[in-house]
């Protein structure tokens, strides 16, 4: 919805903070084009400059814009994202008596924040990154959404605290150069994971916590706020009377999570894949909205063949929507160069050619018009819909004793030939315990030699549930959405993602394993929910592939010549110390000699390239 920052000093002048601010404003422009806001002034003795770029998605007026003031002028709020449930909040507190004079939900957040307190927060049903400072009582409140769809970071050092939405806007007005944290760099080189913790790819930049809010003392503006947790994730599920009324449940849930989503003034559209998550949100969306034909469908599609046509077509005849197809069709060549410019907004490497793609999917929806889509995010790892999850929930039969559920489950698996037939050892290596990874040439520089650690990624002793909670929390998916965010707001659109309410999850992640992998199906209570809305060949359908780039073939032909160049040159990484040129050179031609299925696949090569090319395009930026 917008890009927030905020600049906390006692040292500098309100010049000097409204300055920087401006900054920083500039700099993540892209996120909110509609109105620009700023607010400075002084709060024990300190300075304040708050302030927002402003995407208008709901109560398109003018009253709406930030940073929103209270009534009497001792609060004041800047606020990226959406509530949801805007409506009903705004009810209960009209009902004791507040006045409102929008009609947006940005009021609402303030007036209940104002009313309640903290404990607002868990009323809210959407996403957020917000600040809220209180005047009176020399107090800023941050907090940030239960997934941490919208983003939230801060800095500090000698001149103040800084606040953004993204990096790069503390980078501008830091006016300095980082340090690549050597965890961060070490865990996406070794393991290519992103956003596995608050530490960013710059050292002393930190992303504020999912799920948190802290308090900010001004008066005591050197000392690193605490984060609260307001919710987590719960691990036991209320009894269920019977299946019937489970899958009902379900469908209930889902249905008015899309409903809530679907809440705007501006033009509305959903990201259709084929798959049945994406296809599940249009079925609801037509079965709540069947006349209204301003929705869009957006779908990516490509190469005849390798893309899922045919699917999102049997999606739309049997909808009666016309689908808008954007075809990805840029060439091997221009492919650094988009990985580059993508880094700049993704403002860390990117872990594949499908953020890429995504970048090209949302400048297409700004060109159709439509400013909100909902996309179908989460949903695998709440409903264990990814091929890891069999192995797991395997491990976790057998470590409890129950071989003959284990061999069932893998029997049945086997014989519907859904997901077991799709994995190989390049996806699997990762969940490898180190003693059963084949051997590799290590590629990382001196910078990160001696760091040995590596993320536990398996179930490390737990069942299940805690592994879908950790993929949710820390493994999975504050990667999608950070990459998601990032490349919407680059154009200026919003991604909403019924998935992740908060009461679908707390439904379906502590269910048992035997409703999300059964008869050889995952997501198998999904299915079961979605299967009147959807055609059969949706609702069961085995495989999901997405949209296709053609990466291993690039890295082995079209890209070769210039690869070759890459590795020739000097590498700013090499110089960081991050990557040693010479061991990565010798992988990649291991890589060429190697057949389809050996040992090193396509992101062993990918992820040092990708970090080469996001230091080049931040070099300005980074140190040693």
């Amino acid at each position: 919805m917008c890009g927030l920052a905020g600049f906390f000093s006692d040292t500098l002048t309100a010049e000097q903070l409204r300055k920087s601010l401006c900054e920083m404003l500039r700099v993540q422009a892209h996120r909110g084009p509609d109105n620009v806001g700023i607010w400075s002034g002084t709060v024990d003795r300190v300075g304040i400059a708050v302030g927002l770029n402003r995407l208008k998605i709901l109560d398109l007026s003018d009253l709406a814009n930030q940073p929103m003031l209270s009534d009497d002028e001792r609060y004041i709020l800047v606020y990226n994202g959406e509530l949801y449930n805007y409506l009903e909040v705004r009810k209960e507190l009209a009902d004791s008596g507040v006045v409102f004079r929008t009609q947006g939900d940005t009021e609402v957040v303030l007036k209940a924040l104002i009313k309640w307190g903290p404990p607002a927060l868990t009323r809210f049903n959407g996403m957020w990154a917000l600040a809220l400072v209180d005047r009176v009582g020399g107090v800023v409140l941050l907090s940030r959404d239960r997934f941490g769809i919208k983003p939230l970071y801060s800095y500090q050092d000698e001149r103040g605290l800084y606040i953004a939405s993204e990096i790069k806007a503390i980078l501008r007005a830091a006016r300095k150069k980082f340090r690549p944290s050597p965890v961060t760099v070490n865990a996406f080189i070794n393991q290519n994971l992103l956003c596995t913790s608050e530490q960013t790819f710059f050292e002393g930049i930190d992303a504020f916590p999912a799920g948190h809010c802290a308090v900010i003392h001004l008066n005591k503006l050197a000392k690193k706020p605490n984060a609260t947790r307001y919710w987590t994730c719960p691990t036991t599920v209320a009894d269920i009377p019977n299946e019937d009324s489970l899958v009902e449940q379900v469908r209930a849930t889902f249905i008015d999570a899309v409903k809530l989503r679907l809440r705007s003034d501006v033009p509305v559209g959903v990201l259709l894949s084929g798959g049945i998550d994406s296809s599940a949100i249009a079925a609801v969306l037509h079965f709540l909205e069947p006349t209204r034909n301003d929705i869009k469908f957006v779908s990516a599609v490509g190469v005849a063949g390798q893309d899922e046509q045919p699917f999102i077509d049997t999606v739309a005849n049997h909808l009666g929507r016309h689908v808008e197809k954007v075809v990805l069709d840029y060439s091997a060549t221009e492919a650094f160069d988009l990985i580059t410019n993508v880094s700049w907004f993704n403002d860390e490497p990117v872990g594949s050619f499908s953020t890429v793609a995504h970048f090209f999917l949302m400048n297409r929806a700004k060109d159709l018009g439509v400013t909100v889509l909902l996309s179908g995010q989460g949903a695998d790892e709440a409903l264990c819909g990814y091929k890891k999850y069999v192995g797991f929930y395997l491990q976790e039969l057998i470590r409890s004793g129950r071989w003959l559920s284990a061999v069932g489950v893998l029997r049945s698996f086997l014989k519907t030939g859904t997901v077991l037939s799709q994995i190989d050892y390049h996806e699997a290596k990762r969940y490898f315990p180190r003693w059963l990874r084949l051997p590799e040439n290590d590629v990382r520089g001196r910078a990160l030699s001696e760091l040995g650690e590596w993320i536990a990624v398996g179930l490390n002793g737990s069942g299940l549930v805690r592994r879908q909670i950790a993929d949710i929390e820390r493994l999975s998916v504050p990667a999608l959405v950070h990459y998601e965010d990032r490349m919407s707001m680059a154009a200026a659109r919003e991604i909403r993602l019924p998935f992740l309410d908060y009461r679908l999850i707390s439904l379906l992640v502590p269910l048992a394993a035997e409703y999300k992998l059964r008869d050889g199906w995952t997501k198998w209570i999904f299915r079961r929910a979605m299967e009147t809305l959807l055609p059969q060949q949706i609702a069961w359908r085995k495989d999901k592939q997405s949209f296709v780039v053609p990466q291993n073939e690039w890295f082995r032909r079209e890209l070769l010549g210039e690869m070759q160049k890459l590795v020739q040159k000097d590498w700013i990484t090499e110089e960081l110390g991050l990557i040693d040129r010479r061991k990565f050179r010798a992988r990649y031609e291991s890589y060429l000699r190697q057949t389809a299925k050996g040992r090193l696949g396509f992101k062993d090569i990918f992820t040092p390239v990708a970090l080469e090319l996001w230091a080049r395009r931040f070099q300005c930026y980074l140190t040693c």
